[in-house]
């Protein structure tokens, strides 16, 4: 089902960065809602979500005008100091809504123009490859983070049944990295895999993030406990992996393909 699109003109772009993405100057979503719907999406107990009186996922709101708010927002945070912006810390950038708005791709030409010290692209989406031309204009100041929490589809459909295919990702980190961008794999959270995972990862991209729910739900999983990840695991018959140790198992695999630098847990890996 297609979520209900509503136009919405905002007042600001540009949000204040705290808590978990301290280290940022400021955040950037494009979009309000997302229609990726993910069952463990940490925005589903956040107040823009709990209030809004419709399901998460079922609504998206587009910022209209959005490019020019940000361009002169730019102008007046660089005078303050150094801009670093986190997109998106609630929503996904390149969700299904973008393929006809072209929002983000606005927001991105509009960077362009007057550019952030840095940039980190945060999505689970394919499209984003359709911006190669814009993210190269920001080369060195911009970072391209793909989800990939698994390399099984079964489990994918589990948990993310509205997200796009684990290939798809691998194959956009593939195309992101061989234009020359800086990119990594965000395997967060950790969600069941195969002993091939780190290989598969490190075919296609040579930084990677790993995060979980205990970790990163900004809740020590809490969060997540309420939003009752815990029964699908069972359904799956893979309750072994809700613990708080389970990413140390895919961290052994990892550290076989990717050297210490290049590995990062939790906060660390999405810092500018």
């Amino acid at each position: 089902m297609k979520p209900t699109i509503v136009h919405k003109t905002p007042k600001t772009l540009l949000n204040p960065a705290s808590g978990y993405l301290t280290g940022y100057s400021h955040t950037l979503n494009p979009y309000t809602g997302c229609a990726f719907s993910c069952t463990y999406c940490y925005v589903r107990e956040m107040p823009v979500a709990k209030f809004r009186g419709e399901p998460w996922g079922t609504w998206v709101d587009v910022k209209e005008g959005a490019a020019s708010i940000l361009a002169k927002e730019l102008v007046k945070a660089k005078r303050k100091g150094r801009v670093t912006i986190f997109m998106s810390s609630s929503t996904d950038p390149y969700q299904p809504a973008e393929y006809n708005e072209r929002l983000t791709r606005s927001l991105l030409e509009a960077m362009v123009a007057e550019q952030p010290d840095f940039l980190l692209v945060q999505t689970r989406s394919p499209l984003v490859t359709r911006d190669i031309d814009l993210l190269l204009r920001l080369k060195d100041r911009v970072r391209i983070s793909v989800t990939v929490e698994t390399d099984l589809e079964p489990v994918r459909r589990a948990f993310t049944p509205a997200a796009p295919p684990i290939a798809a990702r691998l194959g956009a980190l593939q195309r992101l990295t061989a234009a020359g961008l800086d990119t990594q794999a965000a395997i967060s959270p950790v969600l069941p895999s195969s002993q091939r995972f780190a290989a598969r990862l490190a075919e296609v991209v040579g930084r990677v993030c790993i995060d979980d729910f205990f970790m990163g739900d900004g809740s020590l999983g809490k969060r997540t406990e309420r939003l009752g990840i815990r029964r699908i695991y069972e359904q799956l018959g893979l309750s072994d992996w809700y613990d708080r140790e389970a990413y140390q198992r895919v961290v052994t695999e990892l550290r076989h393909h990717f050297p210490e630098d290049r590995l990062f847990i939790s906060q660390a890996g999405f810092l500018p």
